[in-house]
């Protein structure tokens, strides 16, 4: 397995939180993909026989998907920050909410040229570079993020807020709130900030030696354990107890 990782600079890093890429060979048949609250540009490197696809849009999620990889895997792509993505593609990101779309759909011929480069640099590192300065290109200054959401965004990732609080600090109303939020993000604020709770406690359980549920619940602002329980079964399709069990090195992907 081959991971590589690059943080961009800015002003990119104010949108992408990481540029990755990533190589495997198959070593089981498919992977439960957990929810961040984020969305992911993923484009395929393999070849013709093993290409299963060309580029993806993933969308933010609402729950697991299923990831086939029961094929040898090359994929380089950019982790984007909540709402990070609106500069990139001519939609409300609401609208990629639990969905897969093409690149080419958002992109067009643009994405298939990107791909073409990316396959001819030589070196992961270049790849990644290659990357990095595409995404400067294709990104348009002229959209704008709300200040509010841009707030609300930082406050529901730094603590445990409730959502009419922050509300209250923005200055505008609920409901636009609400709209905004959605259409930068993807989720309503109420959903990103369960998947931001959920996320926390994955966190924490990954890289536990010897795991406390009742602490870990409380500690990630869980009324108690079975209120983390249920989260873990609405979000990932299984119990804490079984994610322990299945984790691997990463920790959103659990091998099946």
């Amino acid at each position: 397995m081959i991971r590589l990782c690059r943080v961009p600079r800015p002003p990119l890093s104010e949108f992408v939180a990481l540029l990755w890429l990533f190589e495997r060979v198959a070593p089981h048949a498919r992977e439960r993909v957990l929810p961040t609250g984020s969305i992911e540009l993923v484009i395929n490197l393999k070849d013709e026989i093993d290409r299963s696809f060309d580029g993806v849009i993933v969308g933010p999620q609402s729950r697991f998907f299923m990831l086939d990889t029961s094929r040898p895997t090359l994929v380089v792509g950019a982790h984007f920050r909540p709402g990070g993505a609106l500069p990139f593609f001519a939609l409300p990101m609401h609208e990629l909410s639990d969905r897969h779309l093409p690149l080419e759909a958002c992109w067009g011929r643009q994405a298939a040229e990107l791909r073409e480069r990316l396959l001819e640099a030589e070196t992961g590192e270049a790849k990644l570079l290659l990357l990095e300065c595409a995404l400067l290109r294709l990104m348009k200054r002229t959209v704008s993020r709300h200040a509010a959401i841009g707030h609300a965004v930082v406050a529901f990732r730094q603590g445990l807020r409730r959502v009419g609080d922050v509300v209250a600090e923005t200055g505008i109303s609920q409901r636009r709130f609400i709209r905004l939020f959605s259409e930068e993000v993807g989720l309503s604020p109420k959903a990103f900030c369960r998947i931001r709770r959920f996320q926390q406690a994955v966190s924490v359980l990954h890289r536990a030696e010897v795991p406390k549920l009742a602490d870990i619940a409380l500690a990630c602002g869980y009324f108690d354990q079975p209120h983390m329980i249920h989260d873990f079964q609405d979000f990932a399709g299984m119990t804490p107890t079984q994610y322990l069990s299945r984790r691997s090195a990463l920790k959103n992907h659990v091998p099946q």
